[in-house]
């Protein structure tokens, strides 16, 4: 046994024990039942710190800086019930719907999906960031964020995370498991995975039978788990149109008064198929000043 899964399970003994002598001293009292409640919470506590504990004892941890992103206006569990809040849970609605129903066609998997825009700027790793935080608020389900965005990777940047392996090593190397490159992170249900180094033939990779693999792995293996890819631009690059023919739904974030009509057509020409494939209109402003999300069915 390694010196890592020791000290886990040590921790596992010690955060266990404390649980229990929750238990028996609330048990020992008259008053169990108004006591109760707090031995739950006490033992939810325990098991979330349990959870940060061992992923910080066994792979990669990164406390994300709440604060940080609520002043980029982006949504967290501490923001409260705001604008833009209540803007993406409109939006993830009818994308768990579909996951809940399993609306996709045979190969495809409701689980799976890409956020992607015509263009450059118009805020899909922004909406992908949202849309994660957002999922990851709900009680039945965990998300893994991953940055496919293999050419110019935007959510390092946004969470203010370093240079780690992810997408593309995995693809290269067989030694890597996905449990490698994995980052898990101080938001309880949300994981990711960076983009990892770039490489010359990443649109190849992408395209490789691994690829198919890991995401066939990615959706079956974790049932529960939403995979939100952040894309590359449809109408810049060629990897956005492989992954694209992947995934079990696809949203095409449009930028108010800047992407052309034209554009989005154009855009969706991309795609193998138009079904489960959804809008996100971004950045329409109110008269004071702030920004909105609008959510479409193409």
């Amino acid at each position: 046994m390694s010196i890592i899964e020791k000290a886990v399970r040590k921790l596992e003994k010690e955060l266990s024990s404390k649980a229990e002598k929750a238990l028996t001293q609330v048990d020992s009292e008259n008053n169990v039942d108004s006591k109760l409640p707090e031995v739950k919470e006490s033992r939810k506590n325990t098991s979330n710190q349990l959870g940060t504990d061992a992923a910080k004892l066994t792979g990669k941890f990164f406390d994300i800086d709440l604060e940080r992103l609520n002043n980029m206006g982006i949504v967290t569990p501490n923001s409260g019930k705001t604008q833009i809040a209540e803007q993406f849970r409109i939006i993830k609605r009818p994308l768990l719907t579909n996951v809940f129903n399993k609306s996709c066609k045979p190969g495809k998997s409701a689980n799976l999906i890409m956020l992607s825009s015509a263009l450059a700027g118009e805020g899909k790793s922004f909406c992908a960031v949202n849309l994660a935080m957002s999922i990851a608020s709900e009680m039945d389900h965990r998300v893994l964020l991953i940055d496919a965005d293999v050419a110019r990777p935007t959510i390092p940047k946004v969470l203010g995370l370093g240079a780690e392996k992810g997408l593309l090593d995995l693809l290269l190397d067989e030694k890597l498991s996905v449990c490698d490159v994995l980052i898990r992170t101080s938001v309880d249900r949300l994981n990711i995975i960076t983009a990892g180094t770039q490489h010359s033939h990443a649109t190849e990779l992408l395209a490789s039978k691994g690829m198919e693999l890991l995401l066939d792995e990615l959706a079956q293996r974790y049932d529960d788990r939403i995979i939100i890819f952040d894309s590359p631009p449809l109408l810049l690059t060629s990897e956005a149109r492989v992954l694209s023919a992947r995934v079990g739904q696809i949203i095409i974030v449009v930028e108010a008064e800047r992407t052309t009509q034209q554009a989005v057509l154009q855009t969706l020409d991309q795609l193998e198929s138009r079904e489960n494939v959804n809008l996100i209109y971004n950045k329409e402003r109110y008269v004071s000043g702030t920004e909105y999300y609008g959510y479409y069915y193409s």
